[in-house]
């Protein structure tokens, strides 16, 4: 195997400890296709934002041999609109070209340090009101569990880390490789919706039905011409109800979630077959190959062909 890919973690004055060990966990059985490090910025004991302190053994100077550098979350109550001139120094130390990946309050430094102006980012929806009004030049998306802008990845709060953290390992290894992550560390290797589902609503009123098994059914259907008027029917709901319902529970419409679905079912036929890529639209749903190119280069910018040889090497020019 090739040399691990470094990670270097940023633990920041007051972080969250969970979220601290989210890439250690997370890339870290990635059976060793990562190294993860964790540096803080002033000194080796960092105060976290509960009753104790870590030490880490590394400082800022390491971030300079990342790959990719992790931000987690610190404590909100310690936000500023600037840049603390030691997280400013920290981030100086990071070499262009690196990507750069936020959890939650993470992305303010990011938005504080300008660099984020102009480019799509989320964070904790909680605090989405507060990260406009400081950082309008920010194209904030609240409603996401997390935002792929290239070379810097933000996430929301808490367990999007986990998102965020596969979706490296899906991007860099496949889904195969995520998926084995996912199972390894007991957590789904793909979350349905956004930061929408979480956000505070009315308690659902007593036995009303919901939307899940008919996202199940759908799921096992996605080869064939589903419409929304099939899947509200399945859930013995009328279509607006059905929507809202959907919307309520997942966070994103019943047809962007369909869409989805048949691009990640896609996506592990392109690493795990040899099948065309008109074979594989028609077995996920969509109409003919050019559509598949289409959805697909529109949700991660690339092919099925380049897709498919990242994952399985060079083979026959199957676009």
């Amino acid at each position: 195997m090739s040399t691990p890919h470094r990670v270097v973690v940023l633990a920041l004055p007051g972080v969250y400890p969970f979220e601290l060990g989210i890439p250690n966990r997370v890339l870290g059985s990635a059976e060793d296709r990562y190294e993860v490090l964790t540096c803080g910025i002033e000194g080796s004991s960092v105060r976290t934002n509960t009753d104790f302190a870590i030490t880490v053994e590394h400082g800022p100077e390491v971030l300079s041999t990342a790959g990719t550098v992790v931000i987690p979350p610190f404590d909100h109550h310690l936000l500023s609109q600037g840049l603390p001139s030691a997280a400013g120094a920290a981030l100086d130390a990071i070499r262009p070209g690196t990507r750069v990946v936020s959890i939650c309050t993470g992305a303010f430094l990011l938005a504080a340090a300008g660099w984020l102006d102009g480019r799509p980012a989320t964070t904790h929806w909680k605090l989405a009101p507060l990260f406009r009004q400081w950082y309008p030049r920010v194209d904030l998306d609240p409603d996401v569990l997390f935002v792929d802008d290239g070379d810097l990845l933000t996430s929301a709060g808490a367990a999007s880390g986990v998102d965020v953290c596969l979706h490296l390992v899906r991007a860099d290894h496949g889904s195969e490789v995520a998926n084995r992550v996912a199972r390894a560390c007991v957590v789904p290797p793909w979350r349905d919706g956004g930061q929408a589902q979480y956000i505070e609503q009315p308690v659902p009123e007593e036995g009303r039905d919901g939307t899940a098994a008919t996202r199940g059914w759908a799921l096992e259907r996605l080869g064939e011409p589903l419409a929304l008027s099939d899947l509200a029917a399945h859930a013995n709901m009328s279509l607006r109800t059905f929507i809202r319902r959907f919307n309520e529970e997942v966070g994103v419409s019943p047809g962007r979630w369909l869409t989805q679905q048949r691009i990640l079912r896609a996506r592990h036929l392109l690493e795990s077959t040899d099948l065309p890529v008109e074979d594989i639209a028609g077995q996920v749903g969509f109409a003919t190959g050019t559509s598949l190119r289409q959805h697909l280069r529109a949700a991660i910018g690339v092919s099925p062909l380049t897709y498919r040889r990242t994952f399985r090497g060079a083979m026959a020019d199957v676009s």
